[in-house]
């Protein structure tokens, strides 16, 4: 039996941990699918066309991994690619609640799909897109943090 798995975010943009987090998934899946969502809730720095550029440069050598926009409900985009296995990261104990929320939620509209959570290396486990972000927009080095394509994409953003 193939296995394929959903890791859905904004990736607004992909960092270190996130990559991190996928190299490390990327073991257990046949398949895994990094879905890039239009959240027209949040208001991204980058457009989902970049977002979906800067994380399929980043994930370039990962053979497995495939980098796919979406716009519709979740679970509805993980009947479209035939997923199995929904993937989430947990950086803090504050995210378990919401995530859980989430997950329950998904697991009533398909209960087919199963959710996965995996935790980041101890030394991305910090790191998010928001801080990135702000870090970036107030001319600090973020290279220890992101990818040096994400990093130039900043700066251009920034500048």
């Amino acid at each position: 039996m193939s296995i394929t798995a959903v890791y859905p975010g904004t990736f607004d943009p992909i960092t270190s941990g996130h990559a991190d987090l996928i190299k490390r998934a990327a073991r257990f899946y046949d398949r895994l699918i990094i879905a890039v969502a239009d959240n027209r809730n949040k208001k991204s720095l980058f457009s989902l066309a970049e977002r979906i550029e800067l994380a399929q440069t980043v994930l370039a050598d990962f053979e497995n991994v495939e980098v796919i926009g979406f716009d519709t409900l979740l679970v509805d985009f993980v009947h479209e690619v035939s997923g199995n296995v929904l993937l989430r990261g947990l950086r803090a104990v504050s995210d378990f609640e919401y995530e859980f929320q989430l997950a329950s939620m998904n697991r009533k509209l398909a209960p087919e799909i199963e959710t996965m959570f995996m935790t980041p290396s101890e030394q991305y486990a910090f790191i998010s897109s928001s801080l990135v972000k702000e870090i970036s927009a107030l001319g600090g080095d973020v290279s220890e943090f992101v990818h040096p394509a994400v990093g130039l994409a900043l700066q251009r953003k920034q500048s």
